[in-house]
Parts: structure tokens; C-alpha cells; sequence
């Protein structure tokens, strides 16, 4: 049996978590649920980021202490399996101690010669967790958080990234490490190829406040965010213990991929190789990297203040309209900007319309005309059936490419044209008057177009989907998306 390890990016839990965070989750909900349909053995994994300066910074603004902030909000994430019907298999939170004693291990894995102490002067912006160089500031700020970044000087434990530009500017350019857009690829070889700068990998208990993992040996220091927080991905499969899914999911055969936002690129396909190279450990197999929900153009952010609840917009919106408005109307590798009036445009057209439309024509004419025991999907036309089987091979090599987006195009192409627009050019309405045979046909391929477009959005729409089922099984024509 296949194996699939599918992750997605963890996120600080200074505050609730928005809806940007959320098309994240939902991406990589569909992918791990369309492998799971196509028979492989898959293992989902998210968790929290709690080790963050930031989330230190939260506390103190809401005078409590760190560990009543990361748990109050650590909660809410994981919360968002329900809300939002993700079928993740595990959430590990970064103070864990499975996570505590993996991240310790992986810094006493690395080469030894791939770690070093020196003292630095750098320019570090605490909402990226990261330090920037001039060139790479706009007007003197941080370009995602805008920002200007602090001045810290001080002596901590470093990574020489540098050792290894040539090895990771191979791996990517011949996609054994492969980077999902190919314009991300070539975003990220182009930064190797600038040249890799050896990078801090821990911070003092000063500057941390006391928060993180202690560094292995040395108390007064607490290991880099991202090396802590990187280091999840073999931690939810238990690394520091060897354990059987680990072996398995990480160390096997299998694929692997690293869902993330294109914000975080760097971390994830440059530091984290780098990390498991020096630790002699397995490299994932592909990086999926989405842009940005965006209101009004901009991006969204905790820090900026500019955010959407996802709890309630599933509450007033339902939840497989979210999960649809988020896989529809933002391309997948791309920005995309939400909006309620935009949100309702696209509920009524696409699920009212469209795909609501047509399941309650077929089911209602088949009962209207009482042909319950006469149609079936099984008698599809030869011909009916290999148009509409085209255009679902399509779709499921678009999925196959990680394309979502232009897989739910693909499939609501097919409820307009091989669905309601086949409807209104066969007209069985005039057929149950004239031609009773060629009705049951008619009937019969809406039926296996139905039944197939219920299989085929079952990844994307989980509930909708087994809708679907239930209603074909049972005859009953209820709504399955009211007009907003």
C-alpha cells in the first residue's frame, strides 16, 4: 500500500486563528482526502507554533502568563477540525514534550561540524521570527509585516547553511526536492544561487524570555524558532523515539509533502533540508507553496489586524460554502481576495445554481415520471458517458498536479454541460409525452452524471457530497443550497 505524509505549516497562536490560515487547512484537507479515496495509507498533520517570541509579546499585552495564552489558543485551532470538517490524524502543539525531546534530538543529529557559536550584530523582525538584510527591507520596513526590524547584538549557536548551496541547488533544479509552482522553484534557486549565508539557531534566555526549548548543553540559550518549529514534521511521527510512524511515513518509501504559504518559502525549502541533510535524514518529496487570502488586496494578518473569523463565517455561511468559496475562488498557487458580496455571488451561482439545480432536476423528473426501478446509472449511453468521462479524466489529472482550482473548474464544467445544459437540450419533459424510451436513457446518464459528480467533489465537499449519495439513494429532492 502507498504511503502519503501530507503537513501543513504550523501557525503562531499569539491570537485566534483567521481565515487565511484556513484555505491552508482546506487545501491540504482535499489532497489528503483524495488520496485516501485513491486506496493509499495516509497521515495528515498539523499542530500550533507556541515557541514564538511573539507569542511571549501576546502574553505580556494580555498581562497572563505564556502557557494560559498558547493553551487558550492552541485550542481554538484545533477546533477548526470540526468547524471546518477536516480530517486531519494528528495536531501536535510544539510544547509537547514528543515535540521538546525531538527538536533536542534533531540539533544533536546535525553534523557537528554544522554547528558553531559566534557573536552577530543583524536586523531581526520579530513578526517574521527571522533576520533581514538591507536590501531585502522596502523603505526601511519588513516586507510582510511592515515593520522596522530591532538591532540585536549578541552571541548565539549558528548553522552553517552555507556547506550546503551546491547539494540544495541540485536537489531542486532536478525536482528530487521538488517545489510546486515552478515559479516558487525558481524564486528559491534564485536565493541559493545569491548565495547561502550561515544562520542563527538560537537565541539567549534574555532575549527569548525564558520561553523555548533549551538548546542541548548549554541552559542559556533556547533554540531559533524555526529550527524548534521546523523539526514538527518528524515529531508528530515520533522521532525522538524512533517510533513506527516515523519509520514509516518519514524514513519508508512513501511521498511527502509540506503544504505552506508563499511567505514562508525560505524555512521550508532552504534552512529545513539543509537541517535533515545534516541530520542523515529523509527529505520530503514536494513542497506545495499557495499564495495569500487577501481583503481589499491586502494580505491577512494577525499582526496588521486585518482578519477574518473563521467561525463566523461558517456559522453564517455554512461550512462546505466556505470550503468551496476558498478552493474556487482562489487559484491555488495564487492571491485571492474575500468578500462577502463576492461569497454570496458565487453561493448562488455555482452551488444554488448550478450544482443545487441539477441534482433536484434529475431526482424530481425521475420521480415525477415515476421511473425509480427503470433508470439506473449502469444503463448510461456509450457515448454520453465517454464525453462526460473525458472531462472527469481531466479534472483528476488536474488534481493529481495539485491544480484545486482548476480541478473544481473542470468538474463545474461538467455539471453545465454534460448536466443542466444537457437537460434543456434533450428536454425530457416533451420526451415523457413522446418518447418514453428515450426518456429512461435521458434519465439514466443524469443519473450516472450526478452520481459521478457526487464521487468526484467528494475531496472538496465531503458533506455536499454524501448529500448527494443520501438523495439518489432515497429519492428526496431537498434543497441543497437555499438561495442567499
Amino acid at each position: 500500500m502507498k504511503r502519503f505524509y501530507i503537513t501543513t505549516a504550523i501557525p503562531y497562536v499569539n491570537a485566534s486563528p483567521h481565515l487565511g490560515f484556513v484555505l491552508e487547512l482546506v487545501q491540504a484537507d482535499v489532497i489528503a482526502r483524495y488520496h485516501r479515496i485513491l486506496g493509499e495509507k495516509v497521515h495528515f498533520v498539523t499542530g500550533s507554533d507556541e515557541n514564538s517570541l511573539k507569542n511571549v509579546q501576546s502574553a505580556e499585552e494580555e498581562k497572563i502568563p505564556v502557557k494560559k495564552l498558547v493553551d487558550k489558543n492552541a485550542q481554538k485551532f484545533i477546533d477548526l477540525k470540526d468547524a471546518l470538517n477536516l480530517s486531519w490524524d494528528d495536531f501536535i502543539r510544539t510544547t509537547e514534550e514528543r515535540h521538546i525531546k525531538g527538536a533536542q534530538k534533531l540539533w544533536q543529529s546535525c553534523k557537528k561540524e554544522d554547528i558553531y557559536k559566534k557573536k552577530y550584530k543583524g536586523l531581526y523582525c520579530v513578526g517574521c521570527e527571522a533576520f533581514l538584510t538591507e536590501k531585502e527591507l522596502i523603505d526601511g520596513l519588513c516586507p510582510e509585516h511592515k515593520k522596522k526590524p530591532e538591532i540585536i547584538e549578541e552571541e548565539n549557536y549558528f548553522f552553517r547553511l552555507s556547506s550546503y548551496q551546491k547539494e540544495l541547488e541540485k536537489l531542486i533544479s532536478s525536482d528530487k526536492l521538488k517545489i510546486t509552482p515552478e515559479t516558487r522553484k525558481n524564486e528559491v534557486l534564485s536565493f541559493i544561487k545569491s548565495g547561502l549565508e550561515d544562520f542563527s539557531i538560537s537565541r539567549s534566555n534574555e532575549r527569548a524570555k525564558n520561553w523555548g526549548i533549551s538548546v542541548p548543553g548549554d541552559d542559556s540559550q533556547k533554540i531559533y524558532v524555526w529550527f524548534d518549529a521546523l523539526s514538527n514534521y518528524i515529531n508528530a511521527l515520533d522521532y525522538a523515539k524512533n517510533g513506527k510512524l516515523f519509520k514509516e511515513f518519514w524514513q519508508g518509501s512513501g511521498n511527502i509533502l509540506h503544504v505552506i504559504g508563499k511567505g514562508i518559502i525560505r524555512f521550508h525549502a532552504v534552512y529545513w533540508p539543509a537541517m535533515l541533510l545534516s541530520a542523515g535524514l529523509n527529505l520530503p518529496k514536494e513542497i506545495f507553496v499557495h499564495g495569500y487570502l487577501t481583503i481589499d488586496g491586502k494580505k491577512i494578518s494577525k499582526s496588521l489586524g486585518s482578519v477574518i473569523d473563521p467561525f463566523e463565517t461558517v456559522k453564517k455561511c455554512g461550512v462546505d460554502p466556505v470550503r468551496y468559496f476558498l478552493l474556487r475562488e482562489i487559484p491555488t498557487f495564487e492571491d485571492g481576495d474575500f468578500s462577502i458580496k463576492r461569497f454570496e455571488e458565487r453561493y448562488n451561482a455555482d452551488l444554488a445554481n448550478d450544482l443545487g439545480n441539477l441534482i433536484s432536476r434529475v431526482l424530481a423528473m425521475i420521480g415525477k415520471y415515476g421511473l425509480q426501478k427503470v433508470v439506473s446509472k449502469d444503463k448510461v449511453d456509450f457515448e454520453y458517458k465517454r464525453h462526460f468521462d473525458d472531462g472527469k479524466e481531466v479534472s483528476i489529472d488536474s488534481l493529481n498536479k495539485l491544480e484545486l482550482f482548476e480541478s473544481l473548474v473542470l468538474i463545474w464544467r461538467l455539471i453545465g454541460i454534460t448536466g443542466n445544459k444537457y437537460i434543456d437540450n434533450s428536454k425530457p419533459w416533451e420526451l415523457a409525452k413522446t418518447d418514453k424510451k428515450k426518456l429512461e436513457q435521458v434519465l439514466s446518464n443524469l443519473l450516472y452524471c450526478i452520481s459521478e459528480i457526487a464521487d468526484l467533489i467528494a475531496p472538496f465537499l465531503p458533506e455536499t457530497s454524501e448529500r448527494i449519495k443520501e438523495q439518489i439513494k432515497t429519492g428526496k429532492t431537498d434543497i441543497l443550497f437555499p438561495r442567499i
